[in-house]
């Protein structure tokens, strides 16, 4: 099955006009023809299926038969994580967080990051790229870059959760987390959070958490985290 993504149709949207690209996909790659089904989703929880009225690649014109609404998973998870040195690792990251189940990802920048600046529109790509091959119909949130300190003034529900590599007693995040519940967990740069960092965050009731014994990179912390969060049965 191929999903599409169209952001701006709804339940009320009874014809789909795909653009210039996706129109050469799907009659001279996918190889669609008058009559054939196709499937779209809005990234907001509702799957369409259409069958195509006009065959052209350069505009392929569909019509909605049926729109079913998908459930989220039963958590709400918001990974803020420090973008990595090389990018080709953070967008990794994304695109196996979103196929487990993310809903809103802010990249984080602290005192030890090697890399300030990202590129919300390559990182919003990657997350619908990911969206579609995992043939999910929610799309995660990706939040512009936020600095350490700015980022702790914001307001967050359910659990604060910050993993770091820091001494002192951390219980694991499986036995942290609750179970199906509102989850904000930290996830520092290659140089983990500065001390500073860390002691602003329990000031603001973040709860310091272990990954495990072993020393991950930032972006397998991030993953390991996404996971762990996916599998917790209560």
């Amino acid at each position: 099955m191929q999903l599409f993504f169209n952001p701006v149709i709804d339940e009320n949207t009874s014809q789909i006009v795909f653009d210039k690209e996706e129109s050469n996909h799907i009659t001279k790659v996918l190889r669609k023809k008058e009559g054939y089904q196709v499937f779209i989703t809005n990234g907001k929880g509702q799957f369409f299926t259409a069958e195509i009225s006009l065959a052209n690649p350069k505009n392929c014109v569909a019509n909605v038969v049926a729109v079913e609404t998908r459930p989220k998973h039963p958590y709400h998870l918001h990974l803020a994580v420090a973008p990595t040195k090389m990018n080709d690792r953070y967008e990794w990251f994304l695109e196996k967080a979103t196929e487990i189940g993310v809903d809103e990802i802010t990249p984080l920048i602290c005192e030890h990051s090697e890399r300030t600046t990202v590129k919300p529109e390559r990182l919003e790509k990657i997350v619908q790229a990911a969206m579609k091959q995992s043939l999910q119909c929610h799309l995660p949130k990706v939040n512009p870059p936020a600095n350490f300190k700015n980022f702790m003034k914001l307001p967050f529900e359910g659990q604060k959760l910050i993993a770091n590599c820091a001494e002192g007693e951390k219980k694991l995040l499986q036995h942290q987390a609750v179970k199906h519940g509102i989850y904000t967990i930290l996830i520092g740069p290659e140089g983990d959070f500065s001390s500073e960092e860390i002691f602003l965050a329990v000031q603001q009731n973040f709860a310091p958490v272990s990954l495990g014994e072993n020393r991950l990179r930032t972006e397998t912390a991030a993953l390991v985290a996404c996971h762990t969060i996916a599998l917790i049965k209560g």
